[in-house]
């Protein structure tokens, strides 16, 4: 189905652009090189098109991830790159929506033109110093993936942006959404959770993740592993018993012995599920919303366990087993929903459960930039519904002492705490042993944790 989106009416120096119905989704295919023979594939112009595939493809409501996937086949150096932009531009949530507000009279006639312009902006205020560079491939670009007649819509636009950016930049700064990067709803619930530090979690949430690593405890140590880092030119950091901060990230191929299974990429943040979990040697425990596996994997390090890692995707289901091959660990894994414990369960109870819970990712979103675009307000009934169901289906599976770690990376009360209130509740024969809400830093992303107990 079409659509089109209205811009407001903008004030002097806007360009009239025709509004017309326009194409949801991608506007390259993954043959993007066949499709763009005059740009060299190490061009930013080429980049950028593979910037503003990815961007209009989450515009359209593809997930970022899904979308980078369609760039598999590229080379290295221009999907890097392509990737950067695309972060870039969708962290700055509203920010380039905003200007173009000004800049434009009406929506811009193709879903890519909208996305490589949003790209453009981003790269001009992120690299000032390369203005000249940036339009002349964005123009490139323009000519390549959309056609001759829109290269000078693309050169005018951003030259425009370039005259008036001083004007733009100080309307942008009273506009609280697009300088704080952040919808409207999303705000005003942050502001109301956190009155105190909203600020601070947003400008954390608009900055660049760490990058954490999980020692196996069963093949390194923190200590050996870091010399092996710094033999490959790398430093970090340790933080608590097995983790390390890299002094900057890097790709996974650059970490020695990742694919033998020394370490696993997991934020310091979610690690703490296994830690206070505390398996312990001989316990029968269940995942229930186990992939990729970082969790799962992480308890089995730390004791043989008899464990059951769960999750309804099945594609997803088979990166837990890539994990485990990798890790040198064994668990059982089922492809299962964990709201119909009778097509999976075999009727033995667990001595702990883990319920990493679907929830609204806000405190993940540095990580998943695009969340702030397809993040709803009405989303948050929705996950509420699903993690109150998960918790009342998984309770009986618990023999009694047993202990179930409910998880979140959500910020909002309505998610985490007040969730779990209403299952004390609802659950008399529950009782909550700790609690633990961490907000985004320097170290980890956003999460929330809180161990429940069965009465014996």
């Amino acid at each position: 189905m079409s659509s089109t989106r209205s811009l407001p009416s903008s004030p002097r120096g806007a360009l009239r652009v025709v509004k017309v119905a326009r194409p949801a989704g991608r506007c390259a295919g993954p043959d993007v090189a066949a499709r763009l023979p005059r740009l060299a594939v190490d061009s930013l112009a080429y980049s950028f098109c593979l910037a503003a595939t990815t961007i209009a493809a989450v515009r359209s409501g593809e997930s970022l991830t899904q979308a980078l996937a369609g760039l598999a086949g590229e080379p290295s150096g221009a999907r890097a790159a392509a990737q950067e932009i695309a972060y870039g531009t969708l962290r700055c949530h509203g920010r380039g929506d905003f200007i173009l507000a000004r800049l434009l009279q009406r929506a811009l006639p193709h879903a890519q033109t909208e996305a490589l312009l949003l790209a453009a902006i981003y790269r001009l205020q992120t690299r000032p110093e390369a203005e000249h560079t940036v339009v002349d491939q964005a123009v490139a670009a323009a000519g390549e993936m959309v056609g001759g007649a829109f290269r000078g819509l693309v050169n005018g636009v951003l030259r425009n942006y370039l005259r008036r950016r001083d004007e733009l930049h100080a309307a942008l700064a009273e506009d609280e959404p697009a300088a704080c990067q952040h919808p409207r709803w999303w705000l005003d619930r942050l502001r109301q959770a956190y009155p105190q530090r909203w600020r601070e979690i947003v400008a954390i949430n608009n900055g660049q993740p760490p990058m954490s690593l999980r020692v196996n405890r069963r093949r390194s140590t923190p200590t050996a592993y870091r010399e092996l880092l710094r033999a490959a030119g790398l430093s970090a950091r340790q933080i608590g018993s097995h983790a390390l901060i890299l002094a900057r990230a890097v790709p996974v191929e650059a970490l020695p012995g990742f694919a033998e299974g020394l370490v696993t990429i997991q934020d310091i943040g979610a690690q703490r599920a296994a830690e206070l979990i505390a398996p312990i040697a001989g316990e029968r425990i269940l995942d229930a919303c186990a992939a990729p596996g970082g969790k799962a994997t992480h308890l089995l390090e730390a004791a043989d366990l008899d464990l059951l890692a769960l999750d309804i995707d099945e594609v997803r289901t088979r990166r837990i087993a890539q994990n485990l091959d990798r890790l040198g660990l064994s668990a059982t894994v089922l492809t299962g929903d964990c709201l119909s414990p009778a097509t999976w369960w075999d009727g033995r109870p667990f001595d702990a459960i883990l319920a990493d819970v679907p929830c609204s990712a806000s405190g993940v979103v540095r990580r998943h930039p695009d969340i702030k675009l397809l993040r709803r307000a009405s989303d948050l009934r929705l996950f509420a519904h699903r993690q109150a169901a998960i918790l009342d289906r998984l309770w009986p599976l618990l023999k009694a002492g047993g202990r179930l770690l409910y998880t979140t990376c959500s910020l909002f009360p309505e998610e985490n705490g007040a969730q779990i209130d209403a299952f004390l509740v609802r659950q008399p024969g529950a009782r909550r042993l700790c609690e633990e809400l961490l907000l985004p830093c320097d170290e980890h992303d956003g999460f929330y944790h809180a161990l429940l107990q069965k009465s014996a």
